[in-house]
């Protein structure tokens, strides 16, 4: 099986063909150069790692969209309420808590995936044999792996046990087998720790389009904490919240603007002046929403007085109804101002006050908390709160700073456990339902991925 690079108009982009097996050997034509050749290059090297990259902002799960985690986890959950017109809809069966193993968003959720893991692995190991200089080998390589990793990590919280793979091998991965939460988490940790030991603090893109070695300090920090590894999650977010690199944002107006030092990763628009992903996702006006709208029980979750319901809701009233939309974007086009936040200093504040907490510490963890919600214009926590008073304070405060933000309130509600209480709000919740089911066009090309989850 060969790969090939096609150059088209001077921009060089790298071409993943998924279905190998329909492949033939052919020779490469006169206008494409070979794989091996990609990575003697680095600028085609850079190349395949930038198509990786626009995959990532377009279809993946770290996708601002439709079928971003943002989106799909906050309506699965409770932060957002599906509206599309067509009931019979596969948004709409994520947002009901039904989604079948033939939806077509569990299809695609899992397809994408693994198109993005075999195109990281296909860079990794093409740096293998590389003789581009070895500090771009390192970075090239470092953040392939680290995208690699935060995809097997969101897979493994959505669908439990998964396969795992660092091949792009044909013959190894029709084959493949799932693998135990247990043991997905020591590979990701493991690839986690090599991406760390490639990467540089200092970013190589003033906008910081490209992460870091700190964006693998937080991913490890999550980790970690989902892991219940407190003091590991601890020291792994301190590493980020104590670098010169980043400073608290503390005007909630300028949290979502693209030049913040609090800012580790963020991702471009496409198009020069295009909003961001969320933007247009959330966007209407007039009208009644197409999409999603935030939930009641969310809107009902914040004071009048806390700024963030203020600056990050937008009120749509229509036909005497009103619903509110996330507004933390406000840019539609042009969009001057606003790139796609996937990881932001506020994430390592909160999960250093969990771990802090978590190891009996309440008096240590309630400033990080405190500067979110006094950036708020809230009160500051007493000390006074015991471990579980302050859990649960931290549990409501998360949800209110991160709402429609990369999954986290599905993520933190089901590492406390806490999933059965969506049940309130969601009639249709069952306990099977925290995990989606495997597709079943997964099922019918791989019997080893059997058996389907509980319930499915």
């Amino acid at each position: 099986m060969k790969h090939y690079i096609i150059l088209i108009t001077a921009l060089i982009s790298l071409g993943f063909l998924l279905n190998c097996e329909k492949l033939v050997e052919i020779d490469a034509p006169n206008n494409q150069i070979s794989t091996a050749a990609v990575f003697q290059d680095t600028n085609t090297a850079d190349a395949a790692l930038a198509n990786l990259l626009a995959e990532i902002r377009n279809n993946s799960l770290l996708s601002g969209g439709n079928r971003g985690m943002g989106a799909l986890l906050a309506s699965y959950a409770d932060d957002l309420d599906g509206y599309y017109i067509n009931n019979i809809n596969a948004s709409m069966d994520i947002y009901n808590n039904q989604p079948l193993a033939g939806n077509t968003i569990v299809e695609s959720t899992w397809q994408n995936a693994y198109k993005e893991i075999y195109m990281a692995n296909a860079i990794i190991e093409g740096l293998k044999s590389s003789s581009i200089p070895e500090a771009d080998r390192k970075r090239i390589s470092g953040t392939a792996l680290l995208i690699r990793s935060v995809i097997y990590f969101n897979l493994q919280r959505i669908f439990g046990d998964i396969p795992y793979t660092d091949t792009t091998d044909f013959e190894i991965n029709k084959r493949l087998k799932k693998m135990t939460a247990d043991a997905i988490f020591i590979q990701v940790e493991k690839d986690l720790q090599e991406s760390s030991r490639l990467l540089e603090d200092n970013y190589t893109n003033a906008e910081r389009l490209y992460p870091n070695r700190k964006v693998v300090h937080m991913v490890l920090a999550d980790l970690y904490l989902t892991q219940r590894e407190w003091q590991k999650a601890e020291s792994a977010a301190k590493e980020v919240i104590n670098s010169p690199l980043y400073l608290f944002e503390g005007d909630i107006k300028k949290a979502f603007l693209k030049l913040g030092k609090h800012i580790l990763w963020q991702l471009k628009p496409q198009n020069i002046n295009d909003g961001t992903a969320e933007a247009q996702l959330y966007y209407f006006d007039n009208a009644a929403p197409p999409s999603y709208a935030l939930s009641t029980s969310l809107v009902n979750a914040f004071s009048n007085t806390d700024l963030r319901k203020e600056n990050w809701m937008k009120p749509v009233t229509f036909n005497q109804q009103t619903w509110y939309r996330p507004y933390k974007y406000k840019s539609l086009s042009p969009n001057t101002t606003e790139y796609s936040i996937l990881f932001r200093l506020e994430q390592a504040y909160f999960i250093v006050a969990e771990a802090l907490a978590q190891q009996n510490r309440v008096g240590e963890a309630l400033p990080y908390i405190n500067a979110v919600r006094q950036r708020a214009a809230l009160s500051a926590l007493p000390g006074t709160l015991s471990k579980d008073q302050f859990l649960e304070e931290l549990i409501k405060e998360k949800r209110r700073e991160f709402f429609t933000e990369g999954g986290q309130r599905f993520y933190d509600l089901k590492r406390f456990g806490r999933l059965q209480d969506l049940k309130a709000v969601k009639p249709n919740w069952n306990n099977f339902n925290q995990l989606w089911p495997i597709p079943l066009s997964e099922l019918l090309l791989n019997a080893n991925l059997n058996p389907q989850n509980e319930g499915y």
